[in-house]
């Protein structure tokens, strides 16, 4: 049992406020998730030519600074960046193959959390109110945020682990349920160069996703071939750099509730972390419907 929540904005006056809005949301699924919690939000995007990675070391007080000015010299590039507890985002005007080569090369420690132009992920161990206290969640800024609370039942409890997983460009998953074939679908991903970082059934989901884009699919015609190729149970948040999606598999057994107003769409696994956002007494508020996906992207 794990529990989903996102938030989509349709009114950019609402951006600065998008962290304090989800961060109630968040944490209204403690119970469904107590053992790690994490976020994909998206904003602050970096310009044509440029890459932002999210960047984690296991060492809390490993030297981010020293890293960059190594990345500057040697790369001969820009590069800006901040730090945000153990985890450091990086913009650096280069490309994403450069930058993964020279991480790998000369620090194989540094975990790659997230790559692409707007997208960043922060996740850990602990309560869902710890997280957001850890990342200072309320006080981000940004377009679109989707969000996991964790309670492992098939494997350990690690941040490697948590959710949100992502294996491309400004895409993420978050994942309540369970794949059966994906021991399968791993193996013959890795075959068209996607790469995992873990034996998580939802990195391969992501990674579905992914490949399906990189032939040119539309996130709908992937989320099409997603509900043929995926066995299982699921309920599935997705972020693009432009999008926000929802779609659950045939049976369906996994709860899910959408709200949407003017002003934004919402996604939870439970009604009541719905509750603290604005207007939500008068949205249209349903259930999403078995082997259907819902897709709200910027034009």
């Amino acid at each position: 049992m794990c529990g989903i929540v996102g938030l989509y904005l349709k009114n950019p006056a609402l951006e600065s406020k998008l962290g304090e809005l989800f961060e109630p949301m968040l944490i209204a699924m403690t119970d469904r998730g107590p053992d790690s919690a994490g976020f994909a939000i998206y904003g602050d995007e970096v310009p044509n030519g440029w890459v932002k990675l999210t960047l984690r070391h296991p060492d809390s007080r490993y030297n981010w600074e020293q890293l960059a000015d190594d990345i500057r010299r040697s790369m001969s590039v820009e590069l800006s960046w901040m730090q945000n507890a153990n985890v450091a985002v990086f913009k650096v005007a280069a490309e994403e193959a450069q930058v993964r080569a020279y991480l790998a090369e000369m620090a194989p420690e540094v975990l790659i959390l997230s790559v692409g132009r707007s997208i960043e992920i922060l996740k850990e161990v602990g309560l869902p109110e710890q997280i957001a206290e850890k990342f200072t969640l309320s006080g981000m800024k940004g377009s679109h945020i989707i969000g996991h609370t964790r309670m492992a039942t098939e494997s350990a409890v690690t941040m490697e682990g948590s959710h949100p997983f992502s294996t491309g460009q400004d895409l993420c998953l978050v994942h309540n349920g369970s794949l059966s074939n994906h021991n399968r679908l791993r193996e013959n991903l890795k075959r068209e160069g996607i790469k995992f970082e873990t034996e998580n059934d939802s990195e391969v989901a992501a990674g579905y996703l992914t490949w399906r884009l990189r032939q040119g699919d539309s996130l709908k015609a992937a989320l099409e071939h997603a509900l043929e190729d995926l066995d299982g149970f699921f309920t599935f948040t997705i972020g693009t750099r432009n999008g926000f999606a929802v779609m659950r598999d045939p049976i369906a057994c996994k709860p899910a509730v959408l709200a949407e107003t003017d002003d934004y769409v919402a996604m939870a696994s439970e009604y009541q972390a719905l509750t603290t956002l604005p207007g939500i007494e008068n949205a249209k508020v349903w259930e999403p419907e078995p082997a259907t996906f819902y897709v709200w992207e910027r034009s």
